[in-house]
């Protein structure tokens, strides 16, 4: 199977996955499941935390206020969309756009995991709390955990679960920034994002 297929195979499963504690909203609102989207070759894979209102309408993530302050980030350290992938570790949209509980992140969190290893990045990007708290214990990193206030901006490495052609271990960089929507409720912190996005521009000339 190819990187598509097997994220094709993710969007039907989770699509008929009655077991999750968000089926039944989903269908009863006639919302999508948002599984990401972008290139299955990034080098840079952002994860938020769950897909909002619009983005429960239109399959589509970050397409919202915070998709819109995500925009500018990544223009302003001269990234597009097409060639990065963007997804959340809950796949369906929680209630009222409440936080998502410990449960639907260990139901949607493998689905996660799987699609890191499709993409096999070399920078995962957690944006928010729920996501840097979920992607840091992944890949070993949970003595290392604190605050998103004094852990935003920062890069921690890590040692991925893939190995390289050679059979080597293979590093990969963990970046914990800010959620976008900080910058929605007070758009004063737009300047703070944008001064921590800059650490992902050395990353930008990389090659895979």
């Amino acid at each position: 199977m190819t990187k598509t297929d097997q994220m094709l195979a993710i969007f039907d499963e989770i699509t008929n996955l009655k077991a999750s504690p968000l089926y039944e909203y989903r269908t009863t609102n006639n919302y999508f499941a948002v599984i990401g989207e972008g290139s299955v070759d990034a080098k840079i894979m952002f994860v938020g935390e769950a897909p909002g209102r619009n983005e429960a309408k239109t399959g589509k993530p970050f397409c919202g206020a915070a998709g819109k302050v995500l925009d500018k980030l990544l223009n302003h350290v001269k990234l597009s969309r097409e060639e990065i992938y963007i997804t959340n570790i809950v796949k369906d949209r929680p209630p009222e756009n409440r936080d998502p509980t410990p449960h639907e992140i260990e139901v949607y969190g493998p689905f996660l995991d799987q699609q890191i290893e499709i993409i096999k990045p070399k920078v995962i990007v957690a944006l928010g709390r729920y996501a840097m708290g979920y992607v840091m214990e992944k890949f070993g990193l949970g003595e290392q955990l604190e605050p998103i206030g004094k852990a935003h901006g920062k890069a921690y490495q890590a040692i991925a679960p893939w190995k390289d052609a050679r059979g080597a271990p293979v590093l990969i960089d963990i970046v914990t920034l800010y959620h976008p929507c900080v910058a929605v409720y007070n758009p004063n912190n737009l300047d703070k994002l944008k001064a921590d996005f800059k650490i992902l521009k050395k990353y930008g000339k990389q090659k895979k």
